[in-house]
């Protein structure tokens, strides 16, 4: 059997409903993943493609997509199946036509209601992936130690290992040493899209907001939305809805660095040393802050 026969008969379990691909054919995936379409000439599924070792991270999205989706807040594509076909893994999901213009003000609202879906703790009950890089969600009661610990700390730590030592390094445990000072709320653990740039929303033809590939945890609910300002993509409507619904202290300004840094950080592991000055400077910045 050829790997879609496999990807078919893994379709038609999850559905109840036999899947014959009668149509496959090449989609944007992304920088990580391969992508395709694949048809049976009444239905259409999305599915992504990556090596075998890459399993856990299909998973841990498919599983982040369903918590999205049982939150009932924005609309996800759902997730139909995961696993192994032949020397690759794979994903399989609803195949959503996003050619539509996003309703930005619907988006700010919707983004608040997920955010107003809480848990006891943050992270998350599995670790899963920002990017490629691993993203570790070990649940911890308090918010300061989770970001120290679970979010900066290792991206610098990679970036050490990467080669970037020197004043990355000893700027980046000064600011892990302060992080109380910046954050300086105590935020209910919201759930998080986690990874919330302009490239990761859409819309149907209607305008329905649709929000993909998730690194969903429990967080502050400030850093999905710093992540919306951090490459643009986002309306000014959609900003002031967001705050329309649940309106933001001033301290945020601050603490949007904060937590864009972890993404920026995380560019510079990705991409290599384009990011270098942008982390150093967004760390001096926030230095500066409890000088």
């Amino acid at each position: 059997m050829t790997r879609w026969d496999l990807i078919a008969e893994h379709i038609g379990a999850a559905t109840g409903e036999s899947f014959q691909i009668q149509r496959q054919r090449p989609v944007g995936g992304g920088c990580i993943n391969r992508a395709a379409v694949v048809e049976d000439g009444g239905r259409a599924f999305f599915v992504k493609l990556n090596a075998p070792e890459r399993l856990d991270m299909f998973e841990a999205e498919s599983e982040g997509l369903a918590a999205l989706a049982a939150a009932r807040a924005i609309r996800v594509p759902e997730p139909v199946c995961v696993g192994l076909a032949g020397d690759e893994s794979f994903l399989v999901m609803e195949r959503l036509d996003l050619g539509g213009r996003l309703d930005g003000e619907r988006a700010g609202h919707q983004l608040a209601a997920l955010h107003r879906v809480t848990a006891e703790r943050f992270g998350w009950h599995r670790d899963n992936t920002i990017g490629s890089t691993p993203q570790l969600n070990a649940p911890h009661p308090d918010w300061v130690a989770f970001w120290r610990d679970r979010r900066l700390g290792p991206q610098l730590a990679l970036a050490a290992a990467n080669g970037h030592r020197g004043r990355l390094q000893s700027d980046g445990e000064r600011l892990l040493s302060r992080l109380d000072t910046l954050v300086g709320h105590a935020p209910p653990p919201s759930l998080l899209h986690g990874d919330l740039w302009g490239g990761n929303i859409g819309a149907t033809p209607e305008g329905e907001p649709v929000i993909f590939d998730p690194a969903v945890y429990h967080g502050d609910r400030e850093a999905d939305l710093a992540m919306t300002e951090l490459f643009g993509g986002f309306s000014s409507r959609f900003q002031a809805a967001y705050r329309e619904a649940w309106p933001l202290d001033p301290a945020y300004a601050v603490r949007r660095i904060l937590y864009n840094l972890y993404h920026v950080l995380n560019h510079l592991n990705l991409f290599g040393g384009g990011y270098l000055q942008q982390s150093q400077s967004m760390i001096e910045r926030l230095l500066a802050e409890t000088a």
